[in-house]
């Protein structure tokens, strides 16, 4: 796809803002430049509570927030869909999430400040596309993160397209992240070459569909691209991510100030 269109970035506040990124084993936060991507200073990690119900997510999220003397707004990211502040889906964080007004909840527990709550892989992609690999690239991009299932995030132009959920897409009869995920390879074994014709089939399915002009390959395994990307088959170039494991935090603090969280 031939793009000419402008990118269009949301306009920031303020210089720096505060992200959390809520995980299955741990959630992370930290202080952000919103001039650069870069965190500031380091971040701030407390293993996740067993069982991940709301309200202890909250109190810790509460806890990593008084811990860095911010007093702003939180972006905060989820392994859910989340749509209008509310969890509509829980993957890896405990199943009483789902239909929880997550926005009014932490807003509550930061005694009434402003929050903004996303997907996990949305919060990635916005600060792969403003910050990282995707820097400047106009166009249709799509962030993929591989690892136990396959997380999705589409930007158009910088314009958030949210909770898509590609990894469930079917894909020659399978549901794509049973094909692609990282975590298949490791269960059957299988070589990078091997892996990388399911993910070569499952990208080609995407551009069939979307015609993207980009594709940034997260997740744990992109830290070996060197030894799969130039493998894939597919037209539209894939570079590996940038930010990695901070583009959570970053993206949920570029959205908390920018207000782009759906």
């Amino acid at each position: 796809m031939t793009e000419t269109t402008p990118r269009r970035a949301p306009s920031i506040p303020g210089d720096v803002g505060f992200g959390v990124d809520v995980g299955g084993s741990g959630i992370k936060g930290g202080l952000v430049d919103l001039t650069t991507g870069a965190l500031i200073g380091e971040r701030i990690k407390i293993l996740t509570p067993h069982p991940s119900v709301p309200e202890a997510v909250a109190s810790t999220i509460v806890e990593i927030v008084t811990r860095a003397g911010w007093d702003g707004p939180v972006g905060v990211t989820l392994p859910s869909v989340v749509t209008a502040g509310i969890a509509r889906t829980a993957a890896n964080i405990d199943p009483s999430w789902i239909g929880t007004d997550a926005r009014a909840l932490l807003s509550r527990a930061l005694d009434g400040r402003a929050v903004s709550v996303l997907n996990d892989a949305d919060a990635a992609g916005i600060a792969e596309d403003r910050f990282g690999a995707a820097k400047d690239t106009p166009g249709v991009v799509i962030l993929l993160t591989f690892g136990t299932g396959i997380g999705s995030a589409v930007l158009h132009n910088g314009v958030l397209l949210p909770n898509t959920e590609f990894g469930h897409m079917e894909v020659g009869g399978a549901e794509a992240e049973h094909r692609a995920a990282s975590s298949v390879k490791e269960k059957r074994d299988w070589s990078y070459k091997r892996w990388a014709k399911e993910v070569s089939a499952v990208l080609e399915r995407f551009e069939a569909l979307l015609w993207p002009d980009l594709f940034i390959a997260g997740g744990g395994i992109s830290r070996k691209h060197d030894k799969w990307i130039p493998l894939l088959t597919n037209t539209t170039p894939v570079v590996p991510a940038e930010l990695r494991n901070t583009a959570g935090i970053v993206g949920a603090a570029y959205a908390a100030e920018t207000g782009i969280a759906p």
